[in-house]
């Protein structure tokens, strides 16, 4: 059985005046980063999310940076993820709304139970939705997939570090 784990970026600052995947993530972003980390790292937007996730790892998990990826369509994504290597059995996608939202609901199934929250909500920034995938990568978009977490931030907010 594959993971895989779909995470919007952090929350950045808009103090500064470069294009958005550029700009540092405000104190609330890196705050809900390490939060959702520790989250991931316990039941397993920009590169500062991804440096602030994998920080709670005890091992740093292998990670490719992708550029194009970043404010890719539902689309773009789904393709991508048809290409992995059947060796990829825990992935991590880091991108952006609408089109990781939109992947989101694609991939999961109805019955699931966080799912009417997830289809029916936001996904607000470092909301992360975490899918089994039971068949090869490549087809993906051929069936939905047991939507197993859904956190967010404020989902989270009442656990200790």
């Amino acid at each position: 059985m594959k993971m895989l784990h779909l995470l919007r970026h952090a929350k950045s600052s808009w103090k500064e005046n470069v294009e958005d995947r550029e700009r540092a993530l405000n104190r609330r972003g890196r705050e809900a980063a390490r939060r959702i980390g520790k989250h991931l790292a316990n039941t397993v937007g920009p590169r500062e999310t991804l440096e602030l996730v994998l920080a709670k790892f005890a091992v740093t998990p292998r990670y490719v940076i992708e550029d194009e990826l970043y404010a890719a369509s539902q689309e773009d994504l789904m393709d991508r993820l048809r290409r992995l290597s059947e060796e990829e059995v825990n992935v991590l996608l880091i991108g952006h709304n609408p089109g990781l939202h939109e992947l989101a609901v694609t991939l999961g199934e109805t019955n699931s139970p966080g799912f009417p929250v997830l289809a029916l909500g936001k996904f607000p920034t470092t909301a992360c939705a975490s899918f089994e995938i039971s068949g090869p990568w490549s087809t993906l978009v051929l069936s939905r997939h047991r939507l197993v977490d859904y956190v967010t931030p404020a989902s989270l907010a009442g656990e200790k570090d």
